[in-house]
């Protein structure tokens, strides 16, 4: 069955400041409502104070970096109605778009808009916690251009490298996803509130098996409103889906409207960083790289950064190898990522100079690449301090390959038997016989010329 995917995207803007007022916006480190103020709690007599400039800045910036149209008339901003315990005011300031017509991997984007972030409400302890009142939010609005599960997920991967790219958003962490599904052209349910990229993969699943179902048993699909319980793995009804209509749109008399100068456009194209997807195909011209090696080293711009430097210094199509199997394993092994790790692009080149002009071998390399993200000494010193610094004379690996196959006669009837681990044993022994410093490679060639 045919299916159609969009997306409404929240994620929070990268900000001191509250989007109408100045209290802070760390909510998550803070005591339950202590970063409030009357703006926040919509308090008789209070008014917002004019828009947070640098959330407007930041919101332009990602839209732009989505290659979306910026609006050239006035914008301002909407009260959108509805009630729940998190929204003191009974409404929600939305803008009107921003950006619009653009397009990340395929996919449509329809529109983005500014909101302000409502409160958090526990109905499990019944109470709500109003320090995230009034942060800037971003919401990107897609077309219904994603036809599978996985192509919403690989979509929303691409849109948080972009958000971490452009510097002014919270990334995965703050979002929180609408997800617009329909089979064959059916009513579409919308399942509310998803707050990670595997819960939103998770739902669409199910609720793509809910509705095959529905329509093998010709029940009509409702229009409606569903909640993921992540827990259980499935949805559930919600409401009936709301219109436009619904939310009784008004125009807030409270903010004065907005003209997006055209200098402020030019100085935010200036100053914001290239997006991702554009860096991956420079990488595959410029440097020579396989797709797969580009897309790694570009999936953080500080990792991209840094191999730019060190291949000004090294062999790129090196660098690229050595940067995209062991520094990307070490850094999800710590759980870091490059920007938060104690990797320099100095201390990448002087490791890579190492294995080139053989002072180190590459097991060797590899074990010191494992200590490198969480320390500030030099490559050089961690391998003197660890053993490892140079490479037996080829002289002493014969004489450990000899002494490794005089010792191991099982492993050698083994190999001679078709059984290929046997040989990564007797590399082992060589390995152990001379403390790591034989070059795996030669030693595979000389184990094999004898045996």
């Amino acid at each position: 069955m045919d299916m159609k995917c969009g997306l409404e995207i929240h994620v929070q803007l990268k900000t001191d400041s509250k989007l109408f007022c100045d209290c802070n916006t760390n909510y998550q480190d803070a005591s339950a409502n202590t970063n409030i103020c009357p703006v926040c709690l919509n308090q008789p007599g209070a008014k917002p104070y004019p828009t947070n400039d640098k959330a407007l800045e930041g919101a332009l910036k990602i839209a732009l970096m989505l290659d979306c149209k910026i609006a050239d008339d006035i914008t301002y901003f909407m009260r959108k109605h509805y009630n729940y315990p998190d929204l003191p005011s009974g409404y929600q300031r939305t803008s009107v778009p921003i950006g619009y017509e653009g397009e990340l991997n395929g996919v449509r984007i329809r529109e983005v808009h500014m909101e302000e972030d409502p409160g958090q409400y526990k109905p499990d302890l019944g109470i709500v916690d109003f320090n995230r009142s009034g942060i800037p939010l971003i919401e990107i609005v897609t077309e219904p251009d994603m036809k599978s599960p996985e192509e919403a997920r690989n979509f929303l991967k691409d849109l948080i490298r972009v958000l971490d790219y452009s510097g002014n958003a919270r990334g995965e962490g703050s979002m929180r996803a609408d997800v617009n599904i329909s089979l064959e052209g059916g009513k579409r349910a919308e399942i509310k509130n998803i707050n990670s990229i595997k819960g939103a993969y998770r739902a669409l699943k199910f609720e793509m098996v809910r509705q095959k179902n529905l329509i093998k048993r010709g029940v009509e699909v409702k229009q409606e409103t569903r909640a993921f319980l992540e827990s259980q793995m499935i949805t559930v009804a919600m409401r009936l889906k709301e219109g436009a209509e619904d939310y009784r749109y008004l125009l807030d008399p409270d903010l004065p409207p907005m003209v997006i100068e055209e200098d402020l456009i030019k100085h935010i194209k200036e100053e914001m960083p290239e997006s991702p997807n554009i860096k991956v195909k420079r990488f595959m011209a410029e440097y020579g790289l396989a797709e797969e090696h580009a897309k790694v080293l570009a999936s953080e711009l500080a990792l991209a950064d840094a191999f730019e430097e060190v291949a000004k210094v090294i062999n790129s199509e090196f660098a690229a190898l050595w940067m995209r199997d062991e520094v990307k394993r070490v850094l999800s092994y710590n759980k870091l990522d490059y920007s938060e790790s104690a990797f320099t692009s100095e201390n990448l080149i002087e490791l890579f100079d190492m294995i080139q002009k053989k002072e180190i071998t590459t097991k060797a390399a590899k074990k010191v690449i494992e200590t490198m993200p969480i320390s500030d000494k030099k490559p050089k010193i961690i391998a003197e301090e660890l053993g490892l610094s140079g490479i037996v004379d080829e002289s002493e690996v014969i004489s450990a390959v000899e002494k490794a196959i005089a010792e191991n006669p099982e492993a050698i009837k083994d190999y001679n038997d078709g059984k290929s681990n046997a040989l990564n044993y007797l590399v082992g022994q060589v390995m152990r016989f001379t403390r790591g410093k034989a070059e795996p490679n030669r030693t595979v060639e000389l184990l094999k010329e004898r045996l």
